[in-house]
């Protein structure tokens, strides 16, 4: 079936949305429930362009686009970013550009697209005011978060409102820095691998710190604290890989396994929990639990990926259990899986032939001092200065204690 009639099929099997209000709200409030419980008035009378994504949900499961169409607030335009607005797409894709077939409203595709590109859809599209409304997972590489700096680019003179979310692996900054030479699509600008902001507080600190000029409003969450992990929210995959809380949790760190040959757990039902390869065995799990890092155990694991790396294939490898969520450091747990991985199977672990491993990482460093034999208190602690350098800088912008 055609992606165009899925989406129109689909449409069509949903009832219309009447009300963007929920029934019983939990204690936190996101910014678009704000917005949606005054029925969108702030929006009315504007020429509006939304920037969102599956994700862009009310406590009730309506999407914000349909509630403010239900509530004589509809937009000029939808934007798109990785994986689309309905969000039908596999990582590095999207839709296309296409007519909502639930609303009639014109949606553009934002993904890999430059700022004067999508100012230039801003532009035919012939709005005023662009509203953001994703949520997103806390690591530098996952798209979203440069989607909205560049449509910042693109909007000098919109008024650009972010409907803030919680961060759902909370508030602490960790990881390296990025090297700006070493900037891509998965890191544009230098900020930490885990950066411990919601998508508000990152967007003053794009303009604060990246010179962007626009006229920028974010509508903050009412009853968050910055390490709150259980929200009480429903948890909506912000991508097709993104499947739980607890993948999100683990995803800052494991998603640099997707810069090797190893299988970063795509095709199976725990991606980024799962890793492995064919020729890996129990001595992995056995070896990385003899490190007794803080709120992680590793289970000795086997799995057949339906699609990716290893299609088909048997590989052997270890899942991730996140015991203590508070005290789990992500990126120190992958950094001794890559240590563990190129000692004990020489033969199976190697770098992606491109040294994706930098992009994701943010420099060469990583893979340089893995390659020379470095420890894990080595590596972790190379990128310590750099970190309290981040923690300091990002202070002005945080909204949430």
């Amino acid at each position: 079936m055609r992606r165009r009639s899925f989406l129109t099929a689909s449409a069509l099997s949903v009832p219309l949305v009447t009300t963007g209000t929920a029934t019983a709200a939990p204690k936190l409030v996101t910014g678009a429930e704000q917005l949606a419980r005054d029925g969108w008035r702030k929006l009315k009378g504007r020429k509006v362009g939304v920037l969102t994504n599956p994700t862009g949900v009310l406590t009730d499961q309506t999407h914000i686009v349909d509630s403010m169409v239900a509530l004589d607030a509809k937009p000029l335009a939808v934007f798109g970013p990785e994986h689309g607005f309905r969000g039908t797409a596999q990582a590095g894709g999207s839709e296309g550009d296409y007519a909502d077939p639930r609303t009639g409203i014109p949606v553009y595709d934002t993904y890999g697209a430059n700022a004067a590109k999508i100012q230039a859809m801003f532009t035919k599209a012939g709005i005023d005011t662009l509203v953001f409304d994703i949520a997103d997972v806390g690591a530098r590489f996952y798209t979203y978060i440069w989607t909205m700096y560049t449509a910042m680019q693109a909007a000098p003179n919109l008024d650009f409102i972010v409907l803030d979310r919680p961060n759902p692996v909370g508030g602490t900054a960790n990881g390296p820095q990025l090297d700006p030479a070493y900037a891509t699509f998965v890191g544009l600008k230098p900020i930490v691998q885990q950066h411990g902001m919601t998508v508000g507080e990152l967007a003053r600190f794009f303009r604060g710190e990246f010179d962007v000029k626009t006229h920028l409003e974010v509508v903050n969450v009412k009853h968050w604290r910055r390490n709150d992990l259980d929200t009480g929210l429903p948890w909506v995959p912000p991508s097709p890989n993104m499947p739980t809380q607890d993948t999100a949790l683990v995803y800052p760190g494991t998603c640099l396994f997707e810069g090797t040959v190893l299988s970063e757990g795509r095709g199976t039902t725990r991606p980024f929990e799962t890793v492995g390869a064919p020729g890996i065995d129990w001595r992995w799990a056995e070896q990385l639990n003899t490190l007794n890092l803080k709120g992680i155990r590793f289970r000795e694991t086997y799995f057949s990926p339906t699609f990716n790396k290893f299609q088909g294939k048997t590989c052997g490898g270890v899942t991730l259990h996140v015991t203590d969520p508070h005290s789990f450091d992500a990126i120190k747990a992958a950094t001794a899986m890559l240590i563990t991985a190129k000692s004990l199977y020489p033969g199976v672990f190697a770098w992606r032939p491109d040294n994706w491993i930098d992009k994701l990482s943010g420099s060469d460093r990583l893979r340089r001092m893995i390659d020379a034999g470095a420890d894990l208190a080595e590596i972790v602690g190379a990128w310590q200065q750099e970190l309290q350098q981040f923690r300091r800088t990002r202070l002005p912008y945080l909204r949430y204690r």
